[in-house]
């Protein structure tokens, strides 16, 4: 009898997934990295036809926002990339079946949206802001972590 104990725990133990395994069937994160290609393949197509510097000349002259003239399209891919990203991090906040740690997550779109940004914004300006969304993701990881 106790060894039938044993070996039922035993099987449960196996049976019950890895962490690792866990993060490679997350459907949310294939679903952002498929995203992400999606929007990097789009900025390049219309980078080819033309079609996003008549966007922008569009928006410069009826904003007057002379910092989008002169843009390139990894600036656009790396920000719309990390705007995917943040919006990963708010789900994996939101839906507790995605909950896991977001600091890397949010580090990277910082990261990301600083590189689309950079062309645009100064970045005497743009560092201070990086660091106080760093900050703020960690206030935000003990807000949020699991008791």
């Amino acid at each position: 009898m106790p060894d039938e104990k044993f070996d039922e725990k035993e099987r449960e133990k196996q049976e019950e997934k890895s962490p690792d395994e866990k993060w490679r069937n997350d459907p949310l994160g294939a679903i952002v990295f498929a995203c992400v290609l999606i929007w990097a393949g789009i900025v390049l197509l219309l980078e080819n036809l033309g079609t996003l510097d008549q966007w922008t000349s569009r928006i410069v002259d009826s904003t007057g926002w002379t910092f989008l003239s002169n843009h390139e399209p990894w600036q656009y891919i790396a920000l719309g990339a990390g705007v995917i990203v943040v919006v990963e991090i708010i789900l994996r906040l939101l839906v507790p079946a995605y909950r896991r740690s977001v600091l890397g997550s949010a580090i990277w779109a910082v990261v990301l949206i600083g590189l689309g940004l950079g062309g645009w914004v100064n970045w005497s300006i743009l560092w201070p802001l990086i660091i106080i969304l760093i900050g703020l993701s960690i206030i935000f990881r003990g807000v949020f972590k699991k008791s």
